[in-house]
């Protein structure tokens, strides 16, 4: 029963890890990379489509994406969608490529984009505290219950909390290199 309350713990903590680097993979930087337009929506055939399952994204260069439709009667509306998507980008057709080159992030854009980063870590942070709270809990309903006994209950709220200042120790890590990577010039 504690095995599986701390399994329980880590699973969550980790899938907290895997949406903050979602999150940060969506604050652009100066770079281009493919990732960037995973979440813009196309119009095809009247559903709402991500641009990569109806086109090939590529790095043109390391401040160029390459957008090629599959279907030659897209190109239009995958490049309104860039266009109209919360990015800032600016795309332009070339034949069957759309390009999509990535503007220079100005020294006040940084800072913004920094703080967003910011909020993005501290709320991963509080979610995995939540976690915590979550499993200590369940512990002590256990204890409750009878299941288990105090000094069990209470070496595992020490690895619940182990778990805990990891998963926020790598979050702390994951912050540090976007900051570093928002703020290169």
């Amino acid at each position: 029963m504690i095995a599986d309350v701390k399994k329980n713990a880590e699973q969550k903590m980790q899938k907290s890890l895997e949406s903050l680097k979602a999150d940060f993979g969506k604050v652009r930087t100066g770079r281009a990379h493919t990732g960037l337009l995973d979440h813009v929506m196309v119009d095809y055939y009247g559903t709402p489509t991500a641009v990569p399952q109806v086109a090939s994204v590529t790095l043109v260069d390391a401040r160029t994406l390459g957008v090629s439709p599959w279907e030659k009667k897209l190109m239009g509306q995958i490049e309104k969608a860039i266009r109209d998507s919360d990015l800032g980008l600016n795309p332009a057709s070339s034949g069957d490529l759309i390009r999509v080159p990535m503007p220079a992030l100005t020294e006040e854009r940084r800072k913004d984009l920094t703080k967003v980063v910011r909020s993005e870590a501290e709320n991963a942070r509080v979610s995995i505290r939540n976690i915590r709270r979550d499993a200590n809990d369940q512990l002590k309903k256990l204890i409750k219950d009878k299941a288990i006994s105090e000094d069990d209950e209470r070496r595992a709220q020490d690895d619940v909390q182990k778990l805990t200042d990891k998963h926020i120790a790598e979050v702390d890590k994951m912050l540090q290199a976007k900051e570093a990577e928002l703020m290169a010039v």
